[in-house]
């Protein structure tokens, strides 16, 4: 269970949570221009945009759960179980698994108007990485700063729909997901005005009325509408400081705490990480559940033009500050 959000003040900002049981040990990983990318039906790309992004390296090869790339497009797959269908290899066709989807992308693609055509000709390929690894069920969120699509491979064909919200989570479909938003049109930052009966003397009593009724708990949907919500009517000011800051605390209002979701297996789903990129900048920033302290990882402080991944292994703890 995730959710990502895009941000625009100044610069164009890309993130997400990743809501899980456990950890894969993923690291901050940069893709830079000429390490090759080997793709299972599409043969190698040996130079193209440069990557960073959270990924788990297998093999050397960096599977992407959130990246952007050095033009500025942004990405992140999401769980999208029971929904999410996969095929055979379909001729005439960009065959790509969906393990692959996001270095495809990233690496062909500067903006989001690219992206679509070229995600128009994929078939998401059903081949795992390898026995040990199924298929992860997933949709995507693609995003630059002008405009955000949504694409969904499901059992009656792929979907790619406009994303005018700049939010995704799981569950159900993003047309249901965007519908559902019609509920919750009289939400207001504003104090609200009695239009329960005329008859009445109803007053406000406190701060933030008008954002009764939002949903509080856990599920996708709720999460979709909370997120949504709170990033269509935040306000903040343009410096990187404040840009950042306020992404997280946009992300922070769909945070799991561990306890409150509790898992099959007796573990408890948390925000393992949250992550806030400066696209424009190329600036990966992060926090973990026992961390938050915001952290950054700069690509353009790296060498771009090397052939091999460059990676940073997540500072998962933080000391206290003791202030006397």
């Amino acid at each position: 269970m995730c959710t990502a959000v895009t941000y625009k003040t100044k610069d164009f900002y890309f993130g997400r949570t990743l809501d899980n049981g456990f950890s894969y040990g993923e690291e901050i990983v940069i893709t830079p221009r000429n390490y090759k990318l080997n793709f299972r039906q599409e043969g190698e790309i040996s130079n193209h945009y440069a990557i960073i992004g959270m990924a788990h390296v297998i093999e050397n090869y960096p599977l992407y759960y959130d990246a952007i790339n050095e033009k500025g497009l942004g990405m992140a797959g999401l769980n999208f179980v029971k929904n999410a269908y996969y095929h055979e290899k379909v001729e005439n066709k960009d065959n790509i698994t969906p393990f692959e989807f996001i270095p495809w992308v990233l690496s062909k693609c500067a903006t989001v108007k690219e992206a679509r055509k070229l995600v128009e000709r994929i078939n998401f390929l059903n081949k795992p990485f390898n026995n040990n690894l199924p298929l992860a069920e997933l949709h995507w969120i693609i995003s630059d700063q002008n405009e955000a699509i949504t694409v969904e491979s499901v059992k009656d064909g792929l979907k790619i729909y406009d994303n005018p919200v700049g939010v995704l989570t799981n569950n159900p479909t993003f047309d249901k997901q965007m519908f559902n938003l019609n509920n919750y049109m009289l939400l207001t930052p504003k104090t609200p005005q009695n239009t329960f009966a005329k008859e009445l003397n109803l007053e406000y009593y406190s701060l933030g009325l008008g954002a009764i009724g939002l949903p509080g708990d856990l599920s996708s949907q709720s999460r979709f509408v909370r997120g949504a919500f709170v990033k269509m009517n935040s306000v903040s000011g343009e410096s990187e400081r404040e840009s950042v800051s306020q992404f997280f605390h946009i992300l922070g209002s769909v945070n799991q705490t561990r306890g409150c979701c509790e898992l099959d297996n007796g573990g408890y789903e948390i925000t393992i990480y949250t992550s806030c990129c400066n696209a424009s900048k190329g600036i990966y920033y992060y926090t973990t559940y026992n961390n938050h302290q915001i952290i950054g990882v700069d690509m353009h402080k790296e060498n771009l033009d090397a052939s091999n991944l460059i990676r940073y292994q997540l500072i998962i703890n933080d000391d206290f500050k003791i202030q006397n």
